[in-house]
């Protein structure tokens, strides 16, 4: 059996990682480059850093901020936001970064992850979905994807769209559940499990971690082959080596830390 992925995620606005709960009410959470390595260091098997307003502003990726966090990093390292490009990607990878994240700019142009994976190969690209149902509480099979930050509707489903994101060429899903997003309340495993189904590739679940509980509930019940969190490590309300020692005990294969 495979191993579950425990991935630490920084959302960085202005160069300092941020956090909220659905999307808004963002506070501090401190500096991208030292949260990164003290996740790694804990036993992170991944670091993500999102930088969350570079589409909504039109500009492209904070290049210092990532070079500053690449250099702390010896686990694979993921970035997204304000990539629009094949060109924009090369940037990124040039930076530190090991593979690269896209959203909205493949919603509104889906040939960029043609682009990028015949340049970088598909393992390199992971396509962003920042998920929605109305008041939580819509179908699956009707949850929306958003894009701009979780601003703006695009009109695109969810399930269809993740189908297309795969044959486009995408290595990976990184599926946000903004209705769970900051609430740590757990993740939304019928909506994960639905995308896991939908595809062959492996599927990252984001959105409501709040306890070693949710992470397993999301690994089983949810089929997700990653999962990912942001405040619960950035604040102290869990330790990454303690989480998979947890899951471990629970059955969960997990790469346990030294």
């Amino acid at each position: 059996m495979l191993t579950k992925r425990i991935i630490a995620c920084l959302d960085v606005r202005s160069g300092r990682v941020v956090k909220g709960v659905q999307f808004i009410d963002l506070v501090d959470a401190g500096d991208p480059a030292e949260l990164a390595k003290r996740h790694a260091a804990a036993g992170a098997d991944e670091i993500v850093l999102l930088d969350i307003t570079a589409t909504h502003e039109g500009r492209g990726t904070l290049l210092d901020t990532v070079r500053r966090t690449a250099k702390e990093l010896f686990i694979p390292f993921t970035v997204g936001g304000g990539i629009r490009s094949a060109e924009d990607a090369a940037a990124v990878f040039d930076a530190g970064a090991d593979k690269v994240s896209v959203n909205s700019a493949a919603i509104a142009d889906p040939a960029l992850i043609d682009a990028i994976g015949r340049s970088f190969g598909a393992q390199a690209v992971i396509v962003a979905i920042d998920a929605r149902r109305a008041q939580g509480s819509d179908p699956v099979g009707e949850a929306e994807v958003f894009v701009s930050g979780g601003r703006t509707r695009s009109g695109r489903n969810v399930l269809e769209w993740a189908r297309e994101a795969e044959a486009r060429g995408a290595g990976e899903i990184l599926l946000t559940s903004m209705d769970a997003d900051g609430t740590r309340a757990g993740f939304d495993c019928e909506l994960t499990a639905r995308v896991s189904e939908a595809v062959e590739i492996p599927v990252i679940a984001s959105g409501g971690a709040g306890s070693a509980e949710h992470f397993a509930q999301v690994f089983q019940a949810g089929k997700a082959h990653a999962a990912l969190a942001a405040s619960i490590f950035h604040f102290g309300i869990a330790d990454v080596r303690a989480l998979k020692q947890e899951l471990a005990q629970r059955g969960v294969p997990v790469r346990l830390p030294c």
